[in-house]
């Protein structure tokens, strides 16, 4: 039956070597069961509710997503995406979590439109490959700032902003340490090597005292395995009118999340499909409008859930590497998301100075694209700068695509290349222009 129904002979794979590659693919994503709740919980949305959200969306979509289109890809809550949420939608502009729910469920209903009415390739085809390129390494380097921050790393300071923090304390120095040990296992191909980290340092921190009163880094668990925490606080509770009451300050904010989502799940689509031989001869992926469906609700069944965007995910690679080549592999990943659930009480006491060194891995991962970008031709390297540049310094991943597109326009309109320029983008700076002139 499985034979039959994945194709598993006709893509040149069996049974075993496509369950080796889910377990792969989980192994290198499982870090967003631990990271995705700590940062959404600093909007006040409960913590319990957020993993058993992850877990349950990650699963279900990747299941769908599978079942779809037969493609080695898993979904979960996209890094950035998720920073993006609590940071800058919640945090910044200081709209509710429920409310930015909301946006959230709007975001994946015009992917959803665009998808099925064919402007998403108009839209993707308008925006110009650097600034594409430059979207996924600003926000690489806008979560690395965070991590660095959530660490102890990077701290405020009245003159100069911000400035390295204390040495001295125990948390920054592990976040340091732990660091060069992801990125050394990572180098050297460990199976996992992000999650195995953020659990040793979980373990470690059982042990060093924090620095502030008689608290150690990590919490004492209050048990090991249990049912997972209900879904009630978080469950429903997105507000829809928020976005209509409010346009001038979330049609922006929609927009960043739809175009965000957008080109990072393009990207994964086309980068997993390319490495699991799933082009063909033209280099067009076949069940491409299943997938960004099916990307689209997963975007909106987050949302419902109580989660920031779900998203396809790179990591999936390391499945491909494994042999994964079918839907098959993402079953076995989505079965081991829910059977995660049961070890809530361990991820709840997972500290941040644990998922830090996480959160900057994933970050230099994102900015290799910057090594296609032509950087003697100021024309492609200036907006690209900027854009890579604002994200982390303004926190806020719609300020910097905002800025990067608005420079761009300027640049092609400055060097009499305006016809090189589509209307697409120029309706874009428009509404971006717009929204900086009203007010943010």
């Amino acid at each position: 039956m499985l034979q039959r129904y994945f194709a598993l002979s006709e893509h040149g794979t069996t049974v075993s070597r496509e369950v080796v590659a889910g377990l792969t693919t989980f192994a290198a994503m499982a870090y967003i069961l631990a990271v995705n709740p700590l940062i959404l919980s600093t909007t006040g949305m409960d913590k319990g509710a957020l993993i058993t959200a992850t877990g349950i969306a990650s699963a279900v979509m990747t299941i769908v997503m599978a079942l779809a289109t037969n493609y080695p890809i898993a979904l979960a809550p996209g890094m950035g995406l998720n920073a993006f949420f609590a940071f800058t939608i919640c945090g910044a502009k200081h709209v509710p979590w429920q409310a930015a729910l909301g946006l959230v469920f709007y975001g994946g209903l015009i992917f959803m439109l665009l998808s099925v009415s064919g402007l998403r390739r108009r839209i993707v085809a308008a925006i110009p490959l650097e600034l594409k390129l430059a979207i996924s390494a600003g926000i690489g380097f806008f979560i690395a700032f965070i991590g660095l921050k959530n660490g102890g790393v990077i701290v405020p300071n009245p003159a100069t902003f911000v400035t390295l923090g204390d040495l001295s304390r125990p948390g920054p120095v592990l976040v340091i340490l732990g660091i060069i040990l992801t990125a050394i296992l990572v180098i050297r191909r460990v199976p996992g090597a992000i999650i195995l980290v953020v659990l040793l340092l979980t373990v470690l921190g059982l042990f060093i005292p924090s620095g502030t009163a008689d608290s150690m880094i990590t919490a004492q668990p209050n048990g090991v395995i249990s049912l997972p925490a209900s879904l009630s606080p978080t469950f429903l509770k997105l507000d829809l009118g928020y976005f209509w009451r409010n346009l001038d300050l979330a049609f922006p904010l929609v927009l960043a999340l739809l175009f965000v989502d957008l080109f990072d799940n393009m990207g994964t689509l086309i980068g997993v499909a390319k490495r699991a031989g799933l082009l063909d001869a033209s280099g067009y992926l076949p069940k491409v409008g299943q997938a960004f469906m099916a990307d689209a609700c997963a975007a909106m069944f987050g949302s419902m859930l109580g989660t920031s965007t779900v998203t396809s995910y790179i990591e999936s690679a390391a499945g491909v590497e494994a042999g994964g080549r079918t839907g098959l592999s993402v079953i076995v990943t989505a079965c081991c998301f829910i059977a995660a659930l049961l070890l809530a009480p361990i991820i709840l006491i997972i500290p941040p100075v644990a998922t830090a060194p996480a959160l900057v891995i994933v970050g230099a991962f994102m900015m290799q694209g910057l090594a296609e970008l032509d950087l003697r031709d100021f024309q492609t390297t200036v907006p690209a700068f900027i854009t890579v540049l604002v994200m982390p310094l303004a926190f806020s991943i719609s300020e910097g695509l905002a800025m990067g597109i608005l420079t761009y326009v300027v640049i092609k309109l400055g060097t009499g290349q305006a016809r090189r320029v589509g209307a697409v983008t120029y309706v874009l700076a428009g509404l971006f222009l717009l929204h900086f002139l009203v007010g943010r």
